[in-house]
């Protein structure tokens, strides 16, 4: 069920654009995640000849970004960072990414990348405020699979805010990235800590009858794993590929009786992720 609009003094919230594309404004920072600006109809390539259709139209576009503090980005396909982000984002825009496609944006002319392998952290800063990027790695594919399928990985974000008292972490949230589910995934708590906010990417892709993401079932696994407070689906009905609809998902969360708030967010709807 859909969250109201969120307060206007609101220091952390999602505008979502569809597939994995959302606009985060976090505390002073601003991020734009796995930017897929393609329009219904278009191919998005995900190589080795394979490519897939756009059924929606995006609710982002490349030409209405604020100033953006960082893009983040899971991994290198078509649908993740398309034809349009390479043309329309300045070339100087930091981008924080797996090293695989850091090397691939150099090559397409972007200057600003960081590439994080499993586990380093990246730093954003502004005056007292800092939002610091761990790198969670990330399982695109079964097996010997995964090594024929891009390098991806997923983030957790913390906004943590200078005070009186020194500075402290006042939200963290997680994004998956197109990661299956794995047991393993239960790192984040023991590295990272308690979440506020889950945001995985579903959608069931398959490819050849392969599962390369994250369906209905082995999402609610995951918020099972890491009960988190607040649960933000995206990545589930854009593409032909997809094969689990968010029903799928929020089916399951309720018949497992799981705990928190699962806030589901419409193309172009801001939302809070306060808990």
């Amino acid at each position: 069920m859909a969250a109201d609009q969120p307060d206007p003094g609101d220091d952390v919230t999602l505008t979502f654009g569809g597939t994995a594309t959302t606009l985060l404004r976090l505390g002073p920072f601003v991020l734009l995640t796995d930017p897929n600006f393609l329009h219904r109809g278009q191919w998005a390539h995900l190589g080795y000849g394979l490519r897939t259709r756009r059924l929606t139209e995006p609710a982002l576009q490349a030409t209405q970004l604020p100033d953006l503090d960082a893009v983040l980005l899971s991994h290198m396909h078509g649908d993740h960072w398309d034809r349009i982000a390479t043309r329309s984002l300045p070339k100087d825009t930091p981008v924080v990414t797996t090293p695989e496609a850091a090397a691939c944006l150099a090559d397409r002319g972007f200057t600003g990348t960081a590439d994080l392998r499993p586990w380093q952290i990246h730093e954003l800063t502004r005056g007292d405020d800092t939002l610091r990027i761990t790198s969670v790695p990330g399982v695109h594919g079964p097996g010997p699979l995964a090594r024929l399928l891009p390098q991806v990985m997923g983030s957790v974000l913390e906004l943590i805010r200078g005070g009186v008292a020194g500075p402290e972490v006042t939200w963290r949230g997680y994004i998956t990235g197109d990661s299956l589910f794995r047991p393993v995934l239960g790192e984040v708590l023991e590295r990272c800590g308690p979440l506020d906010v889950l945001i995985p990417h579903l959608g069931g892709t398959k490819v050849a009858g392969v599962t390369l993401t994250m369906d209905g079932r082995q999402g609610a696994d995951l918020v099972e794993l890491l009960r988190p407070p607040v649960t933000v689906p995206v990545h589930y009905d854009d593409y032909g590929r997809f094969t689990s609809p968010l029903g799928d998902f929020v089916a399951e969360v309720a018949d497992r009786r799981l705990p928190g708030e699962l806030r589901t967010v419409g193309r172009g709807e801001t939302i809070s992720l306060r808990a």
